[in-house]
């Protein structure tokens, strides 16, 4: 059993629209973190501060569909358990989802994970 959990990069942001998504965080130029909102995004930079881990996640993120088999991912210089443990690793991260199709798992990143990690790392407006 593990003991990790998923990041809450995206929180809803208003009850009566659950599809209405938030980064977790502000983008870093608006204002300092809290302890929270640091430890959120670090655990995502963490996730991808591995190569192999950041090739997986852009594999997936531009494959054909927006999802990708793990057949088709696999080809990173490492071994398939490996694979399987990076893989992990983005899932425990919340920065992709999976489905078992027959034998195979298909990963995808959601456009709401790319869009709150881009909003993270953008300017705030300047103010007058």
């Amino acid at each position: 059993m593990s003991n990790t959990k998923a990041l809450p990069l995206l929180e809803p942001q208003a009850p009566e629209d659950p599809e209405a998504l938030a980064p977790c965080c502000p983008p870093l130029t608006e204002r300092p973190f809290t302890a929270d909102e640091a430890e959120t995004a670090a655990r995502m930079f963490k996730a991808l501060g591995d190569p192999v881990r950041l090739r997986l996640f852009s594999a997936v993120a531009s494959h054909e569909g927006g999802e990708a088999c793990v057949c088709d991912i696999s080809d990173v210089g490492v071994s398939q358990p490996t694979v399987s443990h990076h893989l992990k690793k983005l899932k425990e991260a919340g920065l992709l989802t999976s489905e078992r199709r027959g034998t195979w798992v298909y990963y995808r990143v959601e456009p709401s994970v790319l869009t709150a990690m881009g909003k993270l790392l953008t300017s705030a407006p300047a103010t007058a």
